[in-house]
């Protein structure tokens, strides 16, 4: 079975009885598909094309050490990581709750190959130059320090390493953007200030030897190479 069929299948058998985050983020059920399609304009074939934008970045033999961060609820990686046995990989969330909802994946999933560390993007608990890969899937839009973010993400990779995710930009959508300064903002989900499409390819590019950015409508995916 192809990784990009694996992962597919995983999300299914973790939509049932999915929350409404966990399948608006999939597009696994009818309810979660509505939302992501009125905030982000993104269904079903999108949703997949953006995520196998991020995952083509990590190898499918892949072997070596993974941070990702923040972890989240680990719906969107815990079925990557199903297909990756032989990777070392460690989850950081700031959020107790959040790292609880992935572990519980973790082990639906039969994943055992990942450690879960509570702690901040901000001030990582890691020596310099401790990954080979690091991964962060929609998480610096709300991260409330963002240099901070950009520059302990940077520390921890090898040189050689991967940095690569996707997250919120704004100026690709007015109806998204309109949506996360009135709602998602203030409720506290996002946190500005907000990259483009273009700053954060010029951020990219001034910190590493290679970065590529696309956008799927709000959602930039990017992939470095340090």
């Amino acid at each position: 079975m192809a990784r990009k069929d694996q992962i597919g299948t995983a999300y299914q058998q973790l939509g049932r009885g999915a929350s409404i985050y966990d399948s608006m983020m999939t597009c696994t059920t009818v309810l979660g598909t509505a939302i992501s399609r009125a905030v982000w304009g993104i269904g079903p074939v999108l949703n997949a094309a953006y995520l196998n934008c991020v995952f083509d970045s990590i190898p499918e033999d892949f072997s070596g050490s993974l941070l990702e961060v923040p972890v989240g609820t680990g719906v969107l990686t815990m079925p990557l990581y199903q297909t990756l046995p032989l990777a070392h990989v460690t989850c950081l969330d700031y959020s107790a709750d959040m790292m609880a909802s992935a572990q519980e994946k973790a082990e639906a999933l039969g994943v055992s190959n990942v450690t879960f560390t509570q702690g901040d993007v901000g001030a990582l608990p890691f020596e310099d130059e401790s990954f080979d890969t690091v991964l962060s899937m929609n998480g610096f839009h709300a991260f409330p320090d963002k240099e901070a973010a950009y520059a302990e993400t940077y520390r921890v990779l090898k040189p050689g390493g991967t940095f690569c995710g996707c997250f919120y930009v704004e100026g690709e959508k007015a109806r998204t953007d309109w949506l996360i300064k009135h709602l998602y903002v203030p409720m506290g989900f996002f946190t500005p200030p907000f990259e483009t499409s273009a700053s954060l390819q010029a951020r990219l590019s001034s910190l590493y030897t290679s970065a590529r950015v696309q956008c799927f409508n709000s959602i930039a995916c990017f992939a470095c190479m340090k």
